[in-house]
């Protein structure tokens, strides 16, 4: 199991969350942030710091943004475990499935 960031974070990327990461898995693509599903410790610390409340538990995620599970854990397919976001800075990519949407979150 692993905590997923999902469709309020598109085009927002506040980054509370990667301040908050006591484990440094939380990487930063073009548009959204994603959780390494095995590099994150499943504490939660990310979970309630979320301005925009994009994050939840894997199991909690609400139906109509299952897919961000999928977009999560696939976005890591070619860059592997780096074994922490800091050293990587901004990942010139998202996955297929975020950078295919349109603008997101223009009200914030």
């Amino acid at each position: 199991m692993t905590y997923v960031i999902s469709q309020p974070c598109v085009d927002v990327k506040d980054r509370a969350c990667v301040d908050e990461c006591p484990v440094d898995c939380i990487y930063e693509g073009k548009r959204m942030l994603y959780i390494h599903p095995d590099e994150c410790v499943d504490c939660g610390a990310c979970e309630p710091v979320c301005p925009v409340e994009a994050i939840f538990y894997e199991d909690d995620t609400p139906e109509e943004w299952k897919d961000y599970y999928d977009a999560n854990v696939k976005f890591f397919d070619e860059l592997g475990s780096p074994g922490g976001a800091a050293k990587m800075g901004e990942i010139d990519h998202d996955h297929p499935f975020i950078a295919a949407l349109p603008p997101q979150n223009q009200d914030h």
